[in-house]
C-alpha cells in the first residue's frame, strides 16, 4: 500500500495498477487519523482513497460542542465546499494511483451532506455513499450559502446512491430519511437506503464510544464495499 498527504487531503492506494477511486469527505471536525484509517482501510479493499480536508478554502472553525458545530454548518457556504470536493475529485481522477478508473464519493455526517451535494452537483462521478448526513435544511439560511437541501438537490442526481443511516439519529430525523428513500425512487439512478435500529449519528466512528454501534458498522462496511464494487467496477447505472 502506498500514501501521501498534502493540502488536498491524505490518499491511500493499493499500488501496482490505478484503482478505482473513492473521495472521503470527514464529518465537521475535519481531516482527522479516524479518517486516514478508514481511507486505509478502502485502499486495503483495492480502491485509491483520498479523505480530503474539506476546509481547505474557508479556514477550519473553532468548535466546542455539538451545537457549535451544527451553527458551524448552517453557515458554511456550500458552493465553496462543493469547489473543494470538485478539486479533489480532479486531482484524483489525475493520479496514477486512479487515473482512467471510475471515482466515487463519500462521508460522514457533514461529510454525507456534502457527499450526496456533491453527486447533484459536482462532474466526474459515478457512485456516492452517505453515512448519515444531514439531509434537509432549516428555514431562514442564507441562500447564497444554502441554495439547496440536499433532499431538494436529488433532481439533479448523477449516480448510484448506497445511503447508511441509524434509526435513533437524534439530527437527521427518520421521516427524512424516508423522504430520501422516496425522492430516490423517483430518479433514474440505482438507490439503496439502509436503516440501523439501535443506531444514532456517527455509529461507524469506533474513536468514540459513546456513539460506535459495532453491528451497524460490521454490516455498514462490507454493503458499502460491495457498492462500490458494482458501481466504480461493474459499472450500475
Amino acid at each position: 500500500m502506498a500514501e501521501h498527504e498534502d493540502a488536498i487531503g491524505f490518499l491511500a492506494w493499493p499500488g501496482g495498477a490505478p484503482a478505482p477511486g473513492v473521495v472521503m469527505i470527514p464529518d465537521v471536525w475535519g481531516l482527522s487519523d479516524h479518517y486516514r484509517g478508514l481511507a486505509r482501510r478502502l485502499a486495503a479493499d483495492g480502491f485509491a482513497a483520498l479523505a480530503i480536508d474539506p476546509y481547505r478554502k474557508t479556514g477550519s472553525p473553532r468548535l466546542t460542542d455539538v451545537a457549535s458545530a451544527l451553527a458551524w454548518i448552517r453557515e458554511l457556504p456550500d458552493p465553496l465546499v462543493l469547489e473543494t470536493v470538485q478539486d479533489a475529485i480532479d486531482a484524483l481522477a489525475a493520479h496514477p494511483a486512479s487515473a482512467g478508473r471510475k471515482l466515487g464519493v463519500t462521508g460522514f455526517c457533514m461529510g454525507g451532506q456534502y457527499a450526496l451535494l456533491a453527486a447533484c452537483a459536482c462532474r466526474g462521478l459515478a457512485a456516492c455513499a452517505p453515512f448519515y448526513g444531514m439531509l434537509r435544511y432549516a428555514d431562514g439560511l442564507d441562500p447564497a450559502k444554502k441554495p439547496r437541501s440536499p433532499l431538494d438537490a436529488l433532481a439533479d442526481l448523477s449516480c448510484p446512491v448506497l445511503g447508511l443511516y441509524g434509526a435513533e439519529d437524534p439530527i437527521i430525523p427518520l421521516a427524512d430519511v424516508r423522504e430520501l428513500e422516496e425522492r430516490l425512487a423517483k430518479t433514474r439512478h440505482a438507490a439503496e437506503v439502509r436503516v440501523y435500529p439501535g443506531a444514532g449519528h456517527a455509529f461507524m466512528n469506533d474513536t468514540r464510544p459513546d456513539m460506535y454501534r459495532p453491528a451497524a458498522a460490521a454490516d455498514a462496511w462490507p454493503r458499502l464495499l460491495s457498492f462500490l464494487r458494482k458501481t466504480l467496477e461493474r459499472g450500475l447505472a
